[in-house]
């Protein structure tokens, strides 16, 4: 991405994100991203999707994994993926800004198909997320894109085009082939995806690698091997995440104390809830609940 299509896409997603955090727009699966301050670091699930840094820094932590990046530079999760945010450059005057565009995989299969890519399920399994370098073409789309928000009657029709032609150019890119394997029916990466959402939707039930492996038909050594590749934690590691986030969601949501909460996202033991919470957020239960009520109040 050139200067003038960083600074004009930041002039755009300033103009459309006039409050601090996510901010849907008139675009379906597009939403604008500002932060006026550092934050700390934010446990949260990230969804498949594009996300272009117009202004400021961000790092995102998978397990020991660092991630950063920042303008010209993007960031795609292929899977959903339990993760830790930190916006590590921004101020009042120059605030950390971001495009997100949801990515669909249906719709990227479809592509493929009219493009005749080259499909490989032989690619070996990657990570879910990545970084790499927005180029003058994927720029140029994500910037057509964006200025539709300026012009909101010709997003029905453009928009959709205009989408497809960004997922091309991601599929033809840096990291096509990991993007591709979103795509590809009976992919590993495919596979494990349909494993995650089955974790998502039982996440407080306890889950039978066994059963879980076979569902998605593979080895249980496979299973484990991909599952780790492409997510970097074990499927009971991924769990527990999905547990402890949906866990500090209840409790800041709906008041709830730390021993029911414990019992609703699928613990048998709330003082092994508290000790893995802790390990998570850096304070137990009760105390990360206190800390973030004040801050709420402060703000």
């Amino acid at each position: 991405m050139n200067d003038s299509q960083c600074v004009e896409l930041a002039q755009l997603v300033d103009k459309f994100s006039t409050e601090e955090g996510i901010q849907s727009t008139a675009i379906p699966g597009v939403n604008c991203i500002r932060l006026t301050q550092i934050n700390d670091q934010l446990p949260s699930v990230y969804t498949p999707s594009l996300c272009i840094i117009v202004q400021g820094k961000k790092r995102v932590l998978l397990e020991d994994e660092i991630y950063q990046y920042q303008p010209s530079e993007y960031l795609v999760v292929s899977v959903d993926l339990p993760v830790i945010g930190q916006v590590i450059e921004a101020s009042k005057d120059k605030p950390y800004l971001c495009l997100q565009i949801e990515l669909d995989q249906h719709q990227l299969a479809e592509l493929m198909v009219q493009a005749k890519l080259p499909i490989n399920n032989k690619t070996p399994s990657q990570r879910g997320i990545f970084v790499g370098d927005v180029d003058e073409s994927l720029g140029d789309g994500v910037l057509r894109l964006a200025r539709l928000l300026e012009a909101t009657q010709d997003i029905p029709l453009l928009a959709p085009m205009i989408k497809r032609e960004i997922y091309y150019r991601l599929l033809n890119g840096q990291y096509g082939d990991v993007i591709a394997q979103m795509a590809q029916a009976g992919s590993h990466m495919q596979r494990i995806s349909a494993a995650i959402q089955v974790l998502k939707n039982n996440y407080n039930q306890p889950i039978k690698i066994e059963a879980l492996a076979n569902q998605i038909g593979m080895s249980v050594s496979s299973f484990h091997s991909h599952f780790k590749a492409v997510t970097a934690m074990s499927p009971l590691q991924f769990q527990k995440r999905l547990r402890l986030l949906e866990a500090r969601k209840i409790m800041l949501a709906d008041q709830q104390d730390a021993a029911s909460t414990a019992y609703q996202v699928g613990y048998e033991s709330p003082s092994q809830f508290s000790r893995e919470y802790a390990r998570m957020f850096g304070h137990p239960p009760k105390r990360d609940k206190s800390l973030i009520m004040s801050e709420t109040s402060v703000a």
